[in-house]
């Protein structure tokens, strides 16, 4: 898909919310970090040997054979987007918001279906990553890994033996790897659990982030669940315990959600109704008061409440009420109070019928 179309959709792959638990697990991402041997980090480099890598990336990401492995790459220059069409690139979670700083000699990798993205020159030359609806870390590590071979054929990545793959940033080092899945966990916020689950997390070597990514909040009942720890564990086994402890909370997420209609039906049922009656009547919604809203319903949603919406839909929902979606829907700037008015109304259009 050329990058001009991926930034006018508000589609990808991870919002078909047909993977495993998907009505608690939203998706799953597995990340690797990779650096070319003999060349400084993107912090320490300049212009000149920026573009030396991008020439690289772009030579080992047009290998007819990866193309076979893996399907076909198409490289492009973050230049050529204008300020709202990079913004859209790290809504749908293709790119970081630091990809942005810095951005005339930079690049993003694309698959066609939006689910492997590889940044160049971010904090590392590369990073490589796979994105999939639900609980599926072990298949997205699975197409990282045919991924990653596929380029390290072409490209000589920076490896020590004792150390193992060398990261601009010392927490990376090892196998490079960050893999993490987003949950919906409004079950355990309502009834007061929420706060003891996810201190349990950071003791078992995880970390806890908002919707996208380090530093930014948990909108929506939104949380990413990640490892932290890259060194002295194999790439399968900081897997496998990722998806142990996702499998503990999703248990418990559902016991809540459970204890939640068993304990408090009415009360339970009218704070759903109420969140669909706004969504779809609403005729001003900020974003922060829409994604709240759809927490609510998608609540719903999963317990067979609400009908007729599609989880899939409040997933593309997500990426489409932000501000830079609406502008390039509306073609053109707006301010705050416009932004809410045409949010609310294009949330309108999307629920008729419903």
């Amino acid at each position: 898909m050329p990058l001009k179309k991926t930034v006018n959709s508000s589609y990808s792959r991870w919002m078909d919310a047909d993977g495993p638990e998907a009505d608690i697990v939203i998706s799953s991402r597995v990340r690797v970090a990779r650096n070319l041997a003999g060349k400084p980090f993107p912090h320490l480099s300049n212009n000149e040997k920026a573009e030396d890598i991008i020439r690289a990336v772009r030579l080992a990401v047009e290998d007819k054979e990866l193309a076979k492995q893996v399907g076909a790459l198409e490289i492009s220059l973050l230049s050529e987007l204008s300020p709202v069409e990079r913004q859209i690139l790290v809504d749908k979670h293709l790119i970081s918001p630091d990809l942005l700083s810095s951005f005339e000699w930079k690049a993003v990798v694309l698959r066609d279906d939006e689910v492997i993205s590889i940044m160049v020159n971010e904090e590392d030359h590369l990073r490589i990553q796979c994105l999939l609806p639900g609980l599926q870390l072990k298949e997205a590590w699975e197409l990282i890994n045919q991924v990653d071979d596929g380029l390290e054929k072409t490209l000589d990545y920076a490896f020590s033996e004792k150390l193992g793959y060398l990261t601009a940033c010392p927490t990376n080092v090892g196998t490079g790897m960050r893999a993490s899945v987003m949950l919906h966990l409004p079950g355990l916020g309502l009834t007061k659990q929420l706060s003891g689950v996810l201190n349990a997390i950071n003791k078992v070597g995880l970390t806890v982030r908002g919707l996208f990514g380090e530093g930014t909040e948990a909108l929506g009942d939104m949380f990413q669940i990640s490892n932290q720890i890259t060194l002295g564990q194999s790439e399968e086994e900081i897997i496998d315990n990722l998806v142990a402890v996702a499998k503990q909370i999703i248990a418990q997420e559902q016991a809540a959600r459970r204890a939640l209609y068993n304990g408090r039906r009415e009360v339970f049922e009218d704070r759903i109704y109420r969140a669909y009656g706004t969504l779809k009547y609403a005729h001003i919604l900020t974003f922060e008061e829409a994604m709240r809203l759809f927490s609510d319903l998608r609540l719903g949603i999963e317990m067979g409440l609400v009908s007729g919406i599609p989880a899939k839909l409040l997933n593309e929902l997500m990426v489409k009420i932000r501000p830079a979606f609406l502008v390039k829907l509306a073609g053109q700037d707006m301010t705050a109070q416009q932004r809410d008015i045409f949010r609310a109304e294009m949330i309108r259009k999307e629920f008729e019928g419903s």
